[in-house]
């Protein structure tokens, strides 16, 4: 039967949200090419454009200065003497009117124009003398200087003034500057025009500025496509790692990266896949340790009911009965030493007597052995204050003095300070580690007997680290220090030691 319509959480719907998603994030490649580029756009056009300003107002300034220094001197060598005010229309062939007309065309070698300008009771101006023929400007003829009325007016107040804009003739830049003649010519004023030189070397640093800008552009562009290759592409190959641990597939090596921050990142990654290697390893160990050390017992108690089933003897079956529940204690102890080994820690440390758990590991293997091993303790005359978890200081002593019970018939514990740190020493008067097992006797899983998990030693060094200590291991004929000599095995367990005086008695449970 075929549907019409994909239900909501259908493969093309999930396929769709992702794509969604996807075009919502970023990738860290597009995120360096907008980074870079968009800094240089801002560092190119946006600064180069600000440069650009104020160069020009800089040589605004230049011209402004330069117009008005032109000017003024004109006006205080020739044209501030009296006589020009007095001018009237048809005076062109006054010897006045020639004389101030030569003075002016002399200043052609520097402006392109100049006028000599009078404004009249109507507020227009009118050419009294101009670097123009006669005919061309009569005295009297208007002239386009309206439209600088207000810079006209402020050379009559100020004495000199300059247009604050630009103004084409024939496609080339110009700039008028006015200088008012004095008391003397009322209402008279000098004008000239010159050629604003500095827009083509402005022009020029906007191209420069443009070309620099483009190619700032493509270089960050380059470079950005650089760095995602350096640090995008090496971090896309961990995240393929990842996934690939992340999917079980642990045998491949993490390959060091190149770069500080990213080759400390492989090697943390390459720790991280060692370690869960050996934890796979463990756990596939312990799974199998599991099996083995619960199916003999099982087997063993499958006979036993099967015998009591068939004993007629009330003896025999109690017999019977009563290595069953011995069995079922064994059982009990190694699915108690799995989930000890497999329970995360979670150490209360404080500062308290090391000889109180201690003493109570003693009196409680010394019960289990039932006379089989004698236990001796030697006390201290003071409490051992140290930092440590009471629970897990108890712990440890059992474990040790299990071991050590199994392995002779004389345990001697002692507590002791050396060297600011409080030492439970566990010695036993049995054949010692094997030299083959000596380096290996803290790994999990193992043991030279043929009953136990071989987690009591591993669970001994667990314990102590977590509560910040350590422990060592002498074997039979190693050196105790000075001229002793080690008979057996001894365990040698060292906590932070404390000036505390401990007020929290211990109250947890083993």
């Amino acid at each position: 039967m075929r549907l019409k319509n994909a239900p909501r959480g259908s493969r093309s719907g999930r396929t769709a949200g992702r794509r969604a998603g996807g075009r919502r994030s970023v990738s860290l490649r597009r995120q360096f090419l907008f980074v870079l580029v968009t800094f240089a756009v801002v560092l190119g056009p946006v600064g180069g454009w600000g440069i650009w300003l104020v160069v020009r107002g800089d040589l605004e300034a230049e011209m402004d200065a330069k117009v008005l220094q032109v000017a003024s001197t004109a006006a205080r060598v020739g044209f501030s003497t009296s006589g020009l005010s007095a001018l009237r229309p048809g005076d062109e062939q006054l010897l006045t009117y020639r004389s101030q007309q030569s003075r002016l065309r002399q200043l052609r070698a520097v402006v392109a124009e100049a006028w000599i300008i009078r404004r009249t009771a109507a507020g227009d101006y009118t050419s009294v003398v101009s670097t123009r023929s006669a005919d061309e400007a009569p005295i009297g003829s208007f002239t386009h200087f309206e439209a600088y009325g207000e810079e006209i007016s402020e050379a009559e107040r100020l004495n000199t003034a300059t247009t604050s804009d630009l103004f084409f003739v024939d496609g080339e830049p110009y700039k008028y500057g006015f200088v008012g003649l004095g008391n003397q010519n009322p209402g008279v004023v000098l004008a000239i025009r010159m050629r604003a030189d500095y827009l083509a070397p402005l022009v020029l640093l906007g191209n420069r500025i443009f070309w620099a800008s483009a190619v700032a552009t493509v270089i960050a562009i380059l470079i950005a496509l650089f760095m995602s290759k350096r640090v995008a592409r090496p971090l896309e190959r961990l995240s393929r790692v990842a996934l690939r641990i992340q999917r079980g597939r642990w045998s491949e090596p993490v390959g060091e990266e190149r770069g500080r921050e990213l080759r400390n990142l492989s090697r943390a990654m390459e720790r991280m896949r060692g370690g869960i290697v050996r934890r796979d390893e463990h756990l596939r160990l312990m799974l199998a340790q599991v099996a083995h050390e619960i199916r003999n017992p099982l087997g063993g108690l499958e006979l036993l009911a099967a015998a009591v089933g068939d004993c007629d003897s009330e003896e025999e079956r109690s017999r019977l009965v009563g290595r069953i529940r011995s069995e079922v204690q064994a059982l009990n102890v190694i699915i108690h030493d799995f989930l000890a080994f497999a329970k995360p820690l979670e150490p209360d440390v404080r500062a308290h007597d090391v000889c109180r758990p201690v003493r109570e590991a003693v009196e409680l293997v010394a019960l289990e052995t039932r006379g089989a091993c004698t236990l001796e303790l030697d006390p201290p005359d003071e409490p051992l204050v140290a930092f440590a978890d009471p629970s897990h200081v108890k712990r440890v002593t059992l474990n040790l003095l299990r071991n050590a019970a199994q392995a002779g018939d004389h345990v001697n514990v002692t507590c002791e300070v050396l060297g600011g740190e409080v030492r439970v020493i566990v010695k036993d008067n049995g054949p010692g580690i094997p030299e083959r097992l000596r380096d290996r006797i803290f790994e999990p899983f193992v043991s030279e007997r043929e009953q136990g998990a071989g987690l009591g030693l591993a669970i001994v060094k667990r314990l102590v680290i977590a509560n910040g200590g350590r422990v060592t291991l002498l074997s039979d004929g190693e050196s105790a220090g000075g001229d002793s000599v080690v008979r057996g095995a001894e365990f040698r367990v060292y906590f932070n030691g404390s000036d505390e005086f401990p007020v929290q008695p211990m109250s947890r449970a083993t």
